[in-house]
């Protein structure tokens, strides 16, 4: 494993290195990792990513995330070799990934005040377990492969409880979850148990969730499938490879995503930043973040809602004690994180400051939604023959705020990330039987 990439702290103070043969995801001056790669790839790959769309039956060529190995290479292997691919790289047969693509959508163009050739959303509900988590377990699982691990250990809402479940009863790992009690949607929490997970619930909310599985994994030898893994972000990436790749390698003028633990909004960062140092790319799309208004941390942080001046990267200087006044506070006002769009009620999101440096990268933007806005833009997907659950609500929620407030202009071209599928039925219910919601499809009586 040695030589073939390693692992840096992002503090430019520090940068210390560490090689990829342990599972150590932040630096001892307490900022997290990112994985570097020593090679600098040929633009002429993406031909080559082209070509690998017609599979052939190779599942690695299927899949959504490893058809860009090259890019992913942490493992050093012959990425032409099938045998090397079998032998390391972890894939629920090539389903990850694979039907993820950005799409155009007449009817929410129209909701989000968008043409509709300008405006595509990319819906990573496609995904086996259901959403975006399954490009980073693909990877975070490889990772865990190439250590040995038996054990994996996560932190959840309930999408990464899904997938970090499924992709270890493929490999025949356990898997301990930890979830907020209460807190779960029940098509989520299902799908951990019917992947054969030991589901441990937590007093409290994902921080508090998060905390423990962290515990968990020091005690138990487990390892940690959360974001704060930078192996899992490596797979996040290729949502965004995927989009550039439908765009001819054009970037857009705005990706947008919705904002909880912030771990795509990082990825996303990380990615760019490669892809412009690489050379493969000149203009660099703006990242909009979404946020729920009742987990709004990161809105509130870097807008200058808590303190009179905004939180920011600062060029590698970011106001740590900022963040913690910011916790203190609302931890001693006793204001938690509440929405019902359960996938981003984080409160104090594990990936922000990486998700700091990329906003600033990418001269970004961060606003917020309220519940009803991404219940509309919810339903309004749905009405396109689209599903996707109430936090990708967000996303044409938001793309419509940034529109009025005239931030985003209507000949920019837009991405959004449509990061799951439904996996509570009670909420499309709730919303169409009452007819006063503006999409609303109330039932009749016979």
């Amino acid at each position: 494993m040695k030589g073939t990439s390693t692992k840096r702290c992002i503090n430019p103070s520090c940068g210390l290195s560490f090689e990829i043969d342990n599972d150590i995801y932040r630096c001892s001056c307490g900022f997290l990792v990112d994985v570097i790669y020593s090679e600098l790839p040929s633009k002429r790959l993406t031909e080559v990513f082209f070509d690998r769309r017609n599979h052939r039956e190779n599942i690695y060529d299927e899949s959504g995330v490893w058809r860009f190995r090259d890019l992913l290479n942490f493992s050093g292997i012959d990425t032409n070799s099938i045998s090397d691919c079998a032998k390391t790289l972890v894939s629920l047969d090539g389903a990850e990934g694979r039907l993820s693509k950005p799409y155009t959508m007449t009817k929410v163009a129209e909701y989000a005040l968008m043409p509709n050739s300008n405006f595509f959303l990319q819906p990573e509900g496609y995904n086996p377990s259901g959403s975006f988590k399954d490009n980073g377990m693909s990877t975070a699982v490889t990772h865990a492969k190439m250590l040995g691990v038996k054990k994996l250990v996560c932190a959840s809402t309930g999408n990464t409880s899904a997938s970090a479940a499924m992709y270890a009863a493929n490999e025949n790992m356990e898997c301990d979850v930890y979830i907020p009690k209460g807190e779960v949607a029940p098509g989520k929490l299902g799908q951990a148990f019917q992947f054969g997970a030991q589901v441990i619930q937590v007093e409290g909310n994902f921080d508090d969730a998060l905390a423990a599985s962290l515990a968990d994994s020091k005690l138990s030898h487990g390892y940690t499938v959360n974001s704060l893994n930078p192996f899992r972000l490596e797979g996040q990436k290729t949502i965004v490879y995927r989009v550039l790749e439908h765009l001819d390698w054009n970037p857009p003028d705005w990706i947008v995503y919705p904002g909880g633990a912030l771990g795509n909004i990082s990825s996303c960062g990380k990615c760019l930043i490669e892809l412009v140092e690489w050379g493969w790319i000149r203009k660099i799309p703006r990242i909009a973040v979404i946020n729920a208004e009742g987990a709004s941390s990161l809105y509130d942080l870097v807008n200058s809602k808590f303190e009179s001046k905004p939180l920011s990267w600062n060029n590698g200087r970011p106001d740590l004690e900022m963040i913690e006044r910011y916790y203190h506070y609302k931890d001693g006002k006793g204001l938690t994180p509440k929405t019902r769009a359960t996938a981003i009620q984080i409160g104090k999101p594990a990936n922000l400051i990486k998700a700091l440096r990329a906003i600033e990268f990418t001269n970004g933007v961060v606003t917020r939604v309220s519940d009803m806005e991404m219940a509309d833009g919810m339903s309004i997907v749905g009405l396109n023959g689209f599903d996707c659950e109430l936090a990708s609500g967000a996303v044409p929620a938001g793309v419509r705020v940034l529109r009025r407030d005239g931030i985003i202009k209507a000949d920019d071209i837009v991405v959004g990330i449509l990061t799951g599928r439904q996996k509570d039925p009670s909420l499309p219910v709730e919303y169409h039987t009452n007819k006063s919601n503006r999409y609303a499809r109330p039932p009749t009586n016979d």
